[in-house]
């Protein structure tokens, strides 16, 4: 089994924030898998079926993002996951807006809900995806937890779809050929 995890922070107070771009990649995938992410479990919201033959489960932790580790931890132990099975779908603002990038493992970087997932699980040695919000304007929270610009919609919305796209990619084929394939600017791929 692989399992998709995006991380943001639950309620409409934080919809369509750049920190929640984890959660609105794992809404794409359930929509193009067609799983329901409806059940409650995991800490979070749960969702479970398959892509191309591998058994796939999606997670939105509901624990807030420090402490994300949670619930990836909770979903882990259940399903005895090897960490690489385990792709994080996370905000970055050292990206440029609407850049993405897959690593095999790697330190936080800095984001709290990347690193209490590294203590829970006392490894780093998970996938994760990688999205770019772009340079901080003003307080990094406040940042952070703002929405996008109506002239930064399109650009997101279309990261959202080549995330998603990358990590189908990653689950068909493997972190190497989804690295090979979508770690480079959009533009060079045209």
């Amino acid at each position: 089994m692989k399992l998709i995890v995006g991380l943001g922070n639950p309620g409409p107070k934080y919809a369509g924030t750049r920190h929640n771009v984890g959660f609105d990649v794992v809404d794409e995938l359930a929509i193009r898998w067609q799983i329901g992410m409806g059940a409650e479990k995991f800490h979070g919201w749960f969702g479970v079926g398959e892509f191309r033959g591998e058994r796939v489960g999606l997670l939105k932790p509901t624990t807030y993002m420090n402490r994300s580790g949670q619930s990836v931890l909770a979903a882990g132990q259940f399903y005895k996951l090897e960490l690489p099975d385990l792709m994080v779908v996370v905000d970055d603002h050292a990206l440029p807006l609407g850049r993405i990038r897959i690593r095999q493992s790697g330190s936080s970087g800095g984001h709290n809900g990347l690193e209490d997932i590294v203590t829970r699980l006392g490894s780093d040695a998970w996938r994760r995806l990688r999205v770019g919000i772009g340079e901080p304007v003003g307080e990094m929270k406040n940042f952070v937890l703002s929405g996008y610009d109506e002239s930064e919609k399109p650009v997101i919305k279309a990261s959202i779809k080549r995330a998603a796209e990358a990590v189908e990619c990653w689950v068909a084929e493997g972190p190497d050929q989804a690295m090979n394939k979508y770690n480079v600017d959009a533009k060079e791929m045209n």
